[in-house]
């Protein structure tokens, strides 16, 4: 038995929650995965997991363990890449999630100059707007919109979305310009609700210290960000939408601004992963390279985000972007 596999094994079967899932990420038989595991608690004489025929938990030794065996790896995977080139050029595949918009709007548009300092790294980025499990979906980092729910994840805050409210020319020229967010009770807008849980989002407008967070109506609610600015420029309704994906419509004319004295809450953006799981370097240099593109990004920067203790934060939930 390859003692170091073995425990490298048994980590990832302890995040993944199961044999199958180890076995994918790992791209080994599933048959291998066990029989590695059967081999290090005999080898142990001691018993590591819990399996029943619907899921597979920790023993208390196989808790303690667990912490003992990531260290070593990454102890390991440090004095590797501190005699090689690793860290000059980190390689292999790296498994990134992040929200339509800001993908297709800023990441992969930024991505030629991340491959070009980091050429041997593989990456599969999952593009959309619900929340993924990054442990059960074997993702090691996700571009996150909002306020964090999950507190068995470490963040970094990378950036910030600024959102402006607009609406088509079309819409506009048939049903007038609101000059007041209360106004807006009588217009139609596109609303956005919760792919995990189908609640439709507030809007929210603050002024000189007034502060107004309503429902409103509309005749389409949608959980994508991309058919979210389509839904307006088809003139469906007023939109609130990050600024960076109404631009180049703003631009163009397609789309004009409404109400621009009054402020929606900006929405943090940060990079997350799992704490028990290693910063390998690969995850290290993408978070970093994430980091400076946003603070590159005139309405992305950190500092943009001011502090206001008199206002709610915005939800858990990955939002619009």
């Amino acid at each position: 038995m390859n003692k170091l596999q073995a425990m490298e094994v048994f980590v990832q079967v302890v995040d993944a929650g199961g044999f199958s899932r180890a076995a994918d990420a790992m791209q080994l038989p599933k048959a291998t995965v066990s029989t590695l595991i059967q081999q290090l608690e005999a080898a142990l004489s001691v018993k590591l997991l819990h399996r029943t025929t619907r899921q597979v938990t920790v023993t208390a030794d196989g808790a303690a363990y667990y912490e003992r065996c990531l260290r070593i790896l990454t102890d390991v995977k440090d004095a590797e890449e501190s005699l090689s080139r690793t860290r000059l050029s980190p390689s292999g595949r790296l498994r990134v999630d992040a929200p339509t918009g800001l993908a297709s709007s800023i990441l992969v548009p930024a991505l030629p100059a991340f491959f070009e300092r980091y050429p041997d790294i593989q990456l599969e980025l999952g593009c959309s707007d619900r929340l993924v499990d990054l442990i059960e979906e074997g993702v090691d980092c996700a571009v996150r919109g909002g306020t964090l729910a999950d507190s068995t994840l470490i963040a970094r805050r990378v950036g910030v979305l600024n959102m402006l409210t607009c609406a088509s020319p079309e819409y506009l020229a048939q049903y007038g310009t609101p000059h007041h967010p209360r106004e807006l009770e009588r217009h139609r807008c596109v609303n956005y609700f919760s792919a995990k849980t189908g609640k439709i989002y507030d809007w929210d407008f603050t002024r000189d210290g007034e502060r107004i967070q309503i429902p409103l109506p509309g005749v389409i609610a949608v959980n994508d960000s991309t058919a979210y600015v389509e839904a307006g420029l088809a003139g469906l309704g007023v939109l609130q939408m990050t600024d960076y994906l109404l631009r180049d419509h703003l631009a163009s004319g397609r789309m004009v601004q409404i109400l621009p004295d009054w402020v929606s809450d900006p929405i943090p953006i940060n990079i997350v992963y799992p704490q028990n799981r290693h910063l390998s370097t690969k995850v290290r240099v993408f978070v970093e390279w994430v980091a400076e593109l946003f603070d590159s990004h005139p309405s992305m920067r950190v500092r943009a985000l001011a502090p206001n203790v008199n206002q709610p934060q915005p939800t858990a939930e990955p939002e619009i972007a």
